[in-house]
C-alpha cells in the first residue's frame, strides 16, 4: 500500500484526473478499477469525481512493483540546458528558447524539449520535487514553433499555471511582441484583422478577410523599426495568438518573412540563404508585458520582460541594414 497527503499543487482536481496523471502509464481501466476497489481518501471510498482537498490522506492499495510500472520516471538532474533564464520567482519562470528546440515533444522528438530541460533545471535547483508533487508538473503557458526563438513562460505551481494560462488566453492581460524581418518596405504601422483557416493535411493556414472567412479571427499589429526599399525590421504584436499567425498574416499583407519556406518569397529566400545561411523564418519573441494580473500575481502588473535576439538574427540585421539597431519602440 502507498499512502500520502495531498499537497496544495495536487488539490482542487477530481480524483480520477489526479490518478490519470500520477499513474500515467496505467491503463484507464486499471485507474477506474482502482478507484472502485483499491483507493481510500481519509479512510473512505470516494467517487471518481471527488474533488481532492489539501490535507486529504490518499491510500492506494498497490504493490511497489505496480507503483513503479504505472508512474513516469522522475526527471533527470544535470540534463542539457540550452535555454537562458530571464526571470524567476516562486510562481513563474520566464526563459528564452533557442532556435531548433521544441517546447513540447512531438512524434519524432519526445525527450530533448524545452519543457523537459526546464523540469530538470527546477529539480536541480530544488524548486520542484516530482516525488512530493505526485501529479503536478511545471509547464509552459504558451508555445513557440521549433524555429522561433525567445520568451516562454512557465507556471511553477498549479495555481500560478491556471492563472497564467487564463491571462494568456485573454486578449488584454498580456501583450506579446515579436521581432522579424520582412520583404518590402513598410513605412507605417499596419493593423490587420482577418480570418485564419487551417489545412490539417499540409499544416498550413490561409488568411481570408473577416467577412469572407469562416475560420478563427486573427489580429496582428506590425510596426516598422528600421528598413530600406527591400527589407524592413518590424515589431509584430499578437493581439490574438494562432498557429503561424504572424507568418501568414504578413504574407497576406504583402510582406512575407524572409527565409520562410511555407509562406515566404522564393527569390528572397534564395538570397537570404546564399548570403546569410538562413533556411527558415527569422522570428524572435522578444518582449512580454503584463497589463493585468489576478490576486497572487498582482506584482506582475505593469512589468515587462525582454530577451535580446540571438546572434544569427543580429548578423542578418547588420548585413541588410549596415548597422546594429535598437529594438525598443517608444510607447
Amino acid at each position: 500500500m502507498q499512502e500520502f497527503t495531498i499537497r496544495k499543487n495536487d488539490a482542487g482536481q477530481r480524483l480520477d484526473r489526479f490518478l490519470k496523471k500520477y499513474l500515467s502509464k496505467a491503463p484507464l481501466s486499471r485507474v477506474y478499477t482502482l478507484i472502485r476497489k483499491d483507493c481510500r481518501i481519509n479512510g473512505k471510498r470516494c467517487a471518481e469525481n471527488y474533488m481532492l482537498q489539501e490535507g486529504d490522506v490518499l491510500s492506494l492499495f498497490l504493490t511497489d512493483a505496480e507503483i513503479t510500472d504505472y508512474t513516469a520516471p522522475q526527471g533527470k538532474r544535470n540534463a542539457k540546458r540550452q535555454f537562458s533564464v530571464i526571470y524567476e520567482d516562486e510562481n513563474i519562470l520566464i526563459v528564452s528558447k533557442p532556435f531548433g528546440l521544441l517546447v513540447h515533444g512531438d512524434g519524432k522528438e519526445k525527450k530533448d524539449t524545452l519543457a523537459n530541460q526546464v523540469i530538470a533545471y527546477l529539480i536541480e535547483s530544488g524548486a520542484y520535487s516530482p516525488r512530493a508533487e505526485r501529479s503536478f508538473t511545471p509547464s509552459p503557458v504558451h508555445r513557440l514553433d521549433r524555429n522561433t526563438t525567445g520568451l516562454v513562460v512557465f507556471g511553477k505551481s498549479a495555481e500560478a499555471l491556471r492563472q497564467l494560462s487564463a491571462m494568456f488566453r485573454s486578449r488584454t492581460a498580456v501583450s506579446k511582441y515579436y521581432l522579424t524581418i520582412v520583404s518590402g518596405e513598410l513605412k507605417n504601422e499596419l493593423r490587420l484583422k482577418d480570418s485564419l483557416e487551417k489545412d490539417e493535411k499540409t499544416n498550413t493556414v490561409s488568411v481570408l478577410s473577416a467577412e469572407e472567412g469562416s475560420g478563427k479571427l486573427i489580429e496582428t499589429i506590425a510596426r516598422p523599426i528600421a528598413g530600406n526599399e527591400a527589407y524592413t525590421l518590424i515589431e509584430a504584436e499578437l493581439v490574438t495568438g494562432r498557429s503561424h499567425q504572424i507568418r501568414a498574416h504578413l504574407k497576406s499583407a504583402g510582406h512575407p518573412l524572409i527565409g520562410d519556406a511555407k509562406y515566404g518569397d522564393r527569390r528572397v529566400n534564395r538570397f537570404a540563404e546564399q548570403n546569410f545561411g538562413l533556411s527558415t523564418q527569422l522570428l524572435h519573441a522578444y518582449r512580454l508585458r503584463f497589463n493585468e494580473a489576478p490576486p497572487g500575481l498582482e506584482y506582475l502588473k505593469g512589468k515587462s520582460f525582454t530577451s535580446p535576439p540571438p546572434p544569427a538574427f543580429s548578423a542578418v540585421e547588420l548585413g541588410l541594414f549596415g548597422k546594429e539597431i535598437p529594438h525598443e519602440i517608444e510607447r
